[in-house]
């Protein structure tokens, strides 16, 4: 017979209603407590009312998935619980006759509890001076099994799963009214997207791939066997780490029941019996260490991706429940990152083979109007094994504390609580941004004299880098030759806490105690040293910020995700403070500075790369000018170093992407990287621009307008 028609009969069998009391009662004499305590006093009809509004709609925690970006390849997964709901028309016959063979053989016949099975319990149980079976249904297994996966609190699991009379009866009585909401097939699909088998599978398409390697629909009687023994104990039936013995006694006892009730001939049972169990074993990956093969390099973008998701408000109150949520919530999640750009990252990333080297050369890439990530490279190994690591660079680290190097987890591009690396004159496009989006022409002329010594800021006096800086010059020239005396002269013009400000609405953020001290609302007047970029970034934060004068000042949130979708197919959405729904995978943009002023900020920033600007001059020479010509387009950017050159920056960027890399020592900011590995940053973005937009068209950035040109020096 068929389970349909199984259920069929079993339904044409009237169950009085008697019997069902009957077999409470018997419960109740198995289980003396409750009858002393009271059922009615413990378990409440308000009580089971409560637990089975939560059972109808309760679904098991899930894993997530992550895909690349073809929205296929799986790259890895997030699970605490190893689990994927499957649909019952999705499982094997052979699965759902197992498992009822196994655990219920009246699962048919019977209407949530089997007075039957009840009975013979209590007969057993008295014999035996103990508690030898326990007359649990199907049903009610799966009562106790949706209580725990839907607890919130640890009594709650506790509840659902401690060996009471009361929690039995509750099953009990809770099974009765599911069985009034859920049809059989119903009940068996849950069951079985529910049930453990070990070997951390929580439900059958878990199972079914840790154990065979195969999806439920394909599973043979053998094997659906197989697993419908794991379930009453899969410690002790385990078929991986014992001698199979137990596991094929376990199994065969399953065959002659699926056999007993119909589901198979006694003469298919027996030849399946006298099969060996086949195993073919799937590890299934979990989290960011764990991505491999050709995209192993890919941990740090995973690793920025769970950074990201547990800031978002959409996935919980605070980080804990976010993460709660990506390990059990069973969300699609597909990468932004794009595998060319990355490639071209990878490549062009410097010092790539110098992983003994304790200077980290990473690069960011961000994609302007849009705010997606589309690569992150660094020259170390995504790890988790830091045996083979040297100790660390920093003298005040300790004699045992290793180093970041050749392998880490630690968030070096930008996403994480690391607070970055001193990003230098790169910060110079904060004040001119500002001081362009208050209508200052970008043909405003200071004379940069050497040194300058600024009564704005308390006779604090820096100084150029060289001498040949010195003279009258604008912004096109003062970028282009990174002059500090221009800058500081115009920062004063504009407030440094203008530019600080600005700074923070192009997504930056202040995390050693000292920036956040500057920059707080009494003191970013007075922080001069701003516009020298004395203050921590990441390449995440950088690239992303350049991306916005790219955008025509238009600035989006750095994103990790093209698309999110929830365990049902729908996309995740997030509710904003005025109420309105929208995808959290969605670009989230907003006008940050008028376009004319980022276009011609993006003006005066070809100066530097060696591009010719469409309006003004850039003064005779620049400070990165192999830029231009390695990208073969127009570029824009602007290079940075710290005192001593501890770090190197470059930030460069075309219409369709910006990209930011450093090299810097991260464990030892102190460690000077030197004159001699400058260009390093440089190239890395030259080149991954140049192999990243390779094949596609030549933009042309927009002109800014003649009105913020001005008139001249």
């Amino acid at each position: 017979m068929s389970n349909r028609q199984l259920a069929s009969a079993g339904r044409a069998v009237p169950l009085l209603r008697a019997g069902l009391i009957a077999g409470i009662v018997v419960a109740a004499a198995l289980y003396p407590l409750a009858a002393v305590t009271g059922i009615g006093a413990k378990a409440t009809a308000h009580a089971v009312e409560q637990k089975t509004n939560i059972l109808k709609t309760a679904l098991p925690a899930e894993t997530s998935y992550v895909y690349a970006p073809d929205g296929r390849t799986v790259l890895t997964m997030f699970y605490e619980e190893y689990r994927q709901y499957t649909k019952i028309e999705n499982m094997s016959p052979n699965i759902q006759q197992a498992i009822v063979a196994a655990e219920d053989n009246r699962f048919y016949q019977h209407h949530g509890v089997d007075p039957k099975g009840v009975a013979r319990a209590f007969v057993s149980n008295a014999r035996s001076g103990g508690v030898s079976q326990g007359a649990s249904t199907l049903t009610m297994q799966y009562v106790r099994m949706a209580l725990r996966d839907s607890a919130s609190t640890p009594k709650e699991v506790q509840e659902a799963t401690q060996q009471t009379s009361l929690r039995k009866v509750k099953e009990m009585r809770m099974a009765l009214d599911i069985e009034k909401h859920l049809t059989k097939e119903q009940i068996l699909e849950r069951y079985l997207n529910s049930a453990y088998f070990g070997h951390r599978a929580y439900g059958i398409y878990a199972a079914s791939q840790i154990f065979f390697s195969k999806t439920p629909a394909t599973l043979s009687p053998v094997e659906a066997a197989t697993l419908a023994g794991l379930v009453k104990s899969p410690s002790e039936y385990d078929p991986i780490t014992s001698d199979q013995k137990d596991a094929t006694g376990r199994r065969n006892y399953v065959l002659d029941n699926m056999s007993r009730l119909g589901f198979m001939s006694p003469d298919a049972a027996a030849a399946a019996k006298g099969q060996p169990i086949k195993l073919k074993l799937t590890d299934p990956p979990n989290d960011c260490a764990a991505i491999d093969g050709a995209h192993r390099s890919w941990g740090f973008y995973c690793d920025y991706l769970k950074n990201w998701w547990s800031a978002q408000p959409a996935f919980g109150e605070n980080r804990l429940e976010r993460m709660d949520k990506l390990r059990r919530g069973g969300y699609r999640i597909v990468l932004a990152l794009d595998p060319k750009t990355q490639a071209a990252a990878e490549k062009n990333v410097g010092a790539k083979d110098n992983t003994g080297s304790p200077f980290a050369n990473g690069i960011v890439v961000a994609e302007p109007g849009t705010g997606r990530i589309k690569a992150m490279a660094v020259n170390r190994n995504y790890s988790l094994d830091l045996a083979e690591n040297p100790n660390s660079s920093n003298p005040e680290a300790g004699p045992k504390v290793k180093a970041n190097y050749p392998n880490t987890v630690a968030p070096l591009l930008g996403g994480g609580t690391l607070p970055g690396y001193q990003a230098g004159s790169t910060f110079k496009m904060f004040p001119m941004l500002a001081a362009l989006n208050a209508g200052m022409p970008l043909s405003t002329a200071y004379d940069s004299p050497y040194t300058y010594k600024s009564a704005v800021y308390d006779g604090w006096a820096p100084s150029n880098a060289s001498g040949a800086m010195t003279g009258r010059q604008t912004m096109w020239s003062g970028f282009g030759k990174s002059v500090n005396t221009y800058f500081v002269q115009l920062e004063e013009k504009i407030g440094a806490d203008t530019g600080v400000r600005l700074a923070e609405q192009l997504g930056l953020r202040w995390r050693t105690d000292v920036d956040k001290d500057q920059a707080s609302p009494g003191k970013a007047k007075k922080w001069g040293a701003f516009t020298l970029g004395v203050s921590d970034a990441t390449p995440l934060e950088m690239a992303n910020a350049y991306a916005t004068v790219a955008a025509d000042g238009r600035y989006c949130e750095a994103i990790p995700v093209n698309a999110i979708m929830n365990r049902d197919g729908t996309p995740a959405t997030w509710s904003t403070p005025g109420g309105v729904q929208r995808e959290v995978a969605k670009p989230r943009c907003r006008q940050v500075v008028n376009a004319d002023a980022a276009r011609a900020a993006t003006d005066a920033a070809r100066c530097p790369t060696g591009d010719t600007p469409a309006k003004g001059t850039c003064g005779g020479w620049s400070t990165a000018d192999s830029v231009r010509r390695t990208v073969g387009r127009p570029v824009a950017g602007k290079t940075g170093t710290t005192d001593s050159t501890r770090s190197a920056w470059f930030v460069g960027y075309t219409p369709e992407l910006a990209a930011a890399s450093f090299i810097a020592d991260p464990d030892n900011p102190f460690n000077a990287v030197g004159d001699g590995q400058s260009q390093i940053p440089v190239n890395a973005v030259a080149q991954t621009l140049r192999d990243a937009l390779k094949g596609q068209p030549t933009r042309q950035f927009t002109p800014p307008s003649d009105q913020i040109v001005g008139a001249g020096p």
